[in-house]
């Protein structure tokens, strides 16, 4: 599969509400921990075999547990040595548990998933072992399956042949919830080889059971490198047979996305994250004081409506309650979401109001910096309406809207200043222009400083949205 057209797609069941993880070892590789080959080498070299000739992995580690006459102390004790790091995080899992994905599944023993959702503020409802599925953490943020254990008991940990043959019957329960989540979710695989028992399993019954409605999925692989290879001929056994596995996974509804290295990931991912929050728009404006142009009365009018319309075509909004504004916008969405949207205001509004005092540890302008950070890093386009303020009696742009712009810059945003509505706004536009840096709004310069009917500007913001993502 293309890597845009995975980009949309994933990006929209996201949206939906629908997405799932299933983060396999290659995702916890780079927070310095070993792979599936690396953990097992030193039991073969113990029972002498060579670990780079064997491919049955699982078998070697029931060989090992086999020779010490079925005590697999030291398989336990190499678990905690390898996996112990209570810190570990990596860029690959930060993104996808910032990401708004409830259900994420796992064979790592690791913890980090559980520290990529912790670090970006998320409560997670960790399930490692069977009795924990019967318990549900309340208003946690995602739930993670942790299906071959954990490092806290590492004597449950899913490694040897006996393990897998007995995992059925001792963890069914797993085995249920991933099927459910499977036929309702779309996952994607990241950090897989698909070599695994279970999951290979797991995949076959559900295939079995759906037939051709079965869902689809995506798996993020390393196309296979000549470099990898000494000979050439090892290189084209290896692409035929990449080749077949991946015309294979389409069995599952597992459409694969190839990258040629696995620092393409983080890449393909962010891409992922700036495409969901394309569809969240930040309103940053204030006004204090009004014109002939702009009564307060006309300037309640045109936030209402367009905070109305915005919700009408699908959008979330980020209002941080700009004076003279905040109240017109938040009215205007509410009326809407309240009308057509099932009153999930949560799904369509995020409100960020500005501290009024300082918490003792920082100063009241750090607080107002970090808010307009966070409503920023939430959204992907943002909008610049008015923006004045009276100092002393004496009517100067809104230092707090330039703030906002500086921040949407340095973060990339999609930027669209209204300037017909003065102030800030013109401020903003006028700068952009001469950049020549924003070329999205070539065909819309004059509109967004001259339009003087709403439903013209309040459409031509959705053009520019449409055309960006």
């Amino acid at each position: 599969m293309e890597k845009e057209l995975f980009i949309k797609k994933y990006t929209e069941v996201i949206q939906e509400g629908n997405a799932a993880v299933f983060a396999g070892a290659g995702t916890s590789v780079d927070a310095g921990f070993v792979n599936w080959k690396e953990l097992v080498r030193p039991f073969s070299e113990e029972i002498n075999l060579d670990i780079d000739k064997e491919t049955d992995l699982i078998g070697v580690a029931q060989y090992y547990i086999n020779s010490k006459m079925g005590n697999r102390g030291t398989v336990n004790q190499k678990i905690i040595n390898q996996f112990s790091s209570s810190d570990a995080e990596t860029d690959v899992m930060n993104i996808l548990t910032r990401l708004p994905i409830s259900t994420y599944w796992t064979t790592n023993y690791d913890e980090v998933i559980e520290n990529g959702l912790e670090k970006n503020n998320r409560r997670g409802d960790i399930k490692r072992k069977v009795d924990d599925l019967a318990i549900n953490i309340y208003d946690s943020d995602a739930i993670v399956y942790k299906m071959h254990g954990d490092i806290r008991s590492p004597q449950d940990a899913v490694i040897s042949k006996d393990d897998y043959e007995r995992y059925g019957e001792k963890n069914s329960l797993f085995v249920t919830a991933l099927r459910g989540d499977l036929v309702s979710k779309t996952f994607l695989f990241v950090g897989f080889s698909f070599e695994d028992p279970n999951l290979e399993s797991i995949l076959g019954k559900v295939n079995v059971l759906l037939g051709d409605n079965k869902r689809e999925h995506y798996c993020i692989q390393r196309t296979v490198l000549r470099k990898d290879y000494k000979t050439k001929k090892e290189y084209d056994y290896a692409k035929i047979k990449q080749g077949l596995k991946i015309i294979d996974l389409k069995r599952y509804g597992i459409e694969t996305v190839l990258v040629n290295d696995y620092t393409e990931i983080p890449q393909l991912l962010l891409e992922i994250e700036r495409e969901y929050f394309k569809n969240t728009i930040f309103i940053s404006g204030s006004i204090s004081d009004y014109n002939e142009n702009w009564s307060e009365e006309k300037v309640n009018q045109y936030c209402y409506d367009l905070s109305s319309f915005l919700i009408s075509k699908d959008y979330k909004i980020i209002s941080g309650f700009g004076l003279g504004i905040g109240s017109s916008v938040i009215n205007g969405a509410l009326d809407q979401i309240y009308k057509t949207k099932y009153r999930h205001v949560a799904e369509h509004l995020g409100l960020f109001p500005f501290p009024q005092n300082a918490n003792g540890e920082k100063s009241l302008k750090e607080c107002w910096t970090e808010n307009r950070e966070q409503m920023i890093s939430e959204s992907g386009v943002c909008i610049f309406l008015f923006g004045n303020k009276l100092v002393d009696g004496k009517v100067e742009l809104a230092s707090g809207m330039m703030e906002e712009f500086q921040i949407a810059k340095e973060k990339g945003k999609i930027i669209i200043p209204i300037a017909s509505t003065g102030f800030a706004a013109k401020e903003i536009y006028d700068e952009m222009k001469q950049s020549g840096e924003y070329s999205y709004l070539d065909n819309y310069w004059e509109t967004l400083e001259t339009e003087k009917d709403f439903t013209k500007v309040f459409s031509t913001i959705d053009k520019i949205v449409n055309e960006v993502r």
